[in-house]
């Protein structure tokens, strides 16, 4: 039975007040993820977010009913599709991110399902009596027979990833009592301040960003350089260059100022700045051996004490 009016109109009023509310939302895939899960994943978001679950026709609706107040929001529709819901915050993306995905269960695989990755059968004693090798046989997993129980000989890929489980496949991981796959919500897209963009962007390192941000600085300024068209980035390095254009102008000439001065006097004796530096390190040598010198009495007068040999 569907949803009244009355129910639909408490819906879309919710959906308004948390919109107007949230500046961020998660866009939350839960299939699989059962009404016991779903309320672990709301425990540990109280405080943090607050998730929303509708279906896709009445979200839709619902947003298409505010989108001429909130045209930002028509983002989001094409996301709305499959079992999808939504986590509003205010909080830090990246933590809740992680709070939406911590929550996983253990989960058999079925047949039909579409595999989330690959399952591989360690090799081992299974157990099992050798009635049933046959069924290993099958499957193409080598075996044999330990201790009256079958064994496989080597690891053995049965399933791959984004492909359905066989019923072969399936019955034989339940066997084993494998649950290879974990089930829980994942996030879809990030909706924040008007902006959409996959949660892969929250795995970017903040090195990264800097690193890109200023690789972007360079070549701004590189373009506006070479365009002499100053902007903010380049400024610094059209006063740096005009300052150099300005000493050669003055070693060049007879005019001079107080920024040329020193490298006037520099080329103009360089061994002078070169003594300069040196002598302090020469003067030095011969402190120290006077110290030494100095120190040689001080050393006979503690082994004698101040008495002769025969005393």
């Amino acid at each position: 039975m569907g949803a009244t009016r009355a129910d639909k109109e408490i819906y879309f009023e919710k959906l308004k007040e948390l919109l107007n509310k949230y500046p961020s939302i998660f866009l939350v895939n839960v299939d699989n993820v059962g009404s016991n899960q779903m309320h672990q994943i709301r425990v540990a978001l109280r405080g943090k977010g607050v998730v929303l679950m509708g279906k896709n026709t009445m979200v839709r609706r619902a947003l298409r009913t505010i989108l001429a107040e909130y045209p930002q929001f028509e983002r989001l529709l094409p996301h709305v599709k499959g079992n999808i819901g939504f986590v509003f915050t205010q909080s830090d993306l990246k933590e809740v991110r992680d709070l939406i995905t911590a929550n996983k269960v253990a989960a058999p695989a079925r047949a039909g399902a579409f595999a989330p990755k690959d399952v591989t059968v360690p090799a081992g004693n299974t157990g099992m009596e050798p009635g049933k090798t046959s069924f290993f046989q099958a499957l193409g997993i080598p075996t044999k027979i330990a201790r009256g129980t079958i064994e496989i000989v080597s690891d053995v890929k049965v399933v791959v990833a984004g492909t359905r489980v066989g019923q072969s496949e399936a019955t034989l991981l339940n066997m084993l009592n494998i649950s290879p796959f974990t089930y829980g919500m994942s996030v879809v897209q990030i909706f924040d301040n008007g902006t959409a963009f996959s949660p892969a962007v929250l795995d970017v390192d903040e090195k990264e960003l800097i690193d890109r941000f200023l690789t972007g600085i360079k070549t701004i300024a590189a373009l506006s350089l070479a365009l002499k068209y100053p902007t903010l980035v380049s400024v610094t390095h059209s006063l740096v260059n005009a300052y150099k254009n300005l000493l050669a102008v003055s070693l060049a000439t007879e005019y001079t100022f107080e920024g040329s001065e020193k490298v006037k006097e520099y080329l103009a004796n360089p061994d002078a700045f070169a003594v300069a530096e040196v002598a302090p390190v020469a003067d030095a040598a011969p402190a120290e051996k006077k110290e030494e010198k100095a120190e040689e009495p001080a050393e006979e007068s503690d082994e004698d004490m101040g008495f002769g040999l025969f005393d």
